[in-house]
């Protein structure tokens, strides 16, 4: 951490001046500058080259999430942790999911963002407990309706489907199954259908996403020359 140049971004004076005087407490910080929009931290970003972003969400002209999505694309290098006083919801997914690398709230003690800061620098995520908690809790609430999308399937279906994810062509899987190639089609028309999708690459896709098969490195093509 020493040496790091860190953009302070939040759109109230007093709360930006509160954070540089405890971010002026640890160790290995070396310059701050601020910014008071998301898009002014956007520009900053790109001519600062900072090492840390500490962004906050509610912003008018452009929000933190918006922030941190175009200088995440833009610069990888940089790391972005969002303060929020947002810790319910879905706030904190959405940031990960723009790029963000840690997501602490503004209540934390100064131990805490200290903590988080080092944890960011090198290369982790952070989360602050009680966005963990969420996040968990969130999980639990999601595993009753993944296990409804697996009963969807017939033990067969289910079958086929981790065939055709394991890189097996309807050829091949009907030889192993020791079925017709119509009826392996047709259990695939079922699969897809039930799923909700309408070619092989988004199956694949929405049965990882719900747990059904994992992907891995296929070997072959689906249907290739062999």
């Amino acid at each position: 951490m020493e040496g790091m140049r860190v953009l302070l971004v939040d759109d109230h004076s007093l709360v930006r001046a509160g954070i540089r005087a405890l971010l002026g407490s640890i160790a290995g910080v070396a310059g701050i500058e601020e910014a008071s929009s998301g898009r002014q931290a956007v520009a900053l970003a790109a001519t600062m080259q900072p090492d840390l972003v500490l962004m906050d969400i509610a912003m008018d002209d452009m929000d933190g999430l918006a922030a941190t999505r175009a200088i995440s694309a833009a610069h990888p290098h940089i790391k972005v942790v969002i303060l929020s006083m947002h810790d319910t919801g879905d706030f904190f997914e959405q940031a990960l999911r723009c790029g963000a690398r840690g997501y602490l709230l503004k209540d934390a003690a100064v131990a805490e963002l200290e903590m988080a800061i080092a944890a960011v620098m090198r290369g982790d995520v952070y989360l602050s407990p009680a966005v963990s908690r969420h996040l968990v809790g969130n999980m639990l609430a999601r595993a009753p309706e993944e296990e409804r999308a697996a009963s969807v399937l017939t033990p067969r279906q289910t079958e086929i489907l981790e065939l055709i994810g394991s890189g097996l062509g309807t050829k091949e899987i009907a030889r192993r199954l020791d079925l017709s190639v119509k009826t392996v089609e047709a259990h695939r028309a079922q699969i897809m259908e039930r799923l909700g999708v309408r070619d092989i690459a988004n199956l694949l896709l929405e049965a990882a996403r719900r747990g059904l098969i994992t992907l891995g490195k296929r070997s072959t093509p689906l249907d290739a020359p062999r």
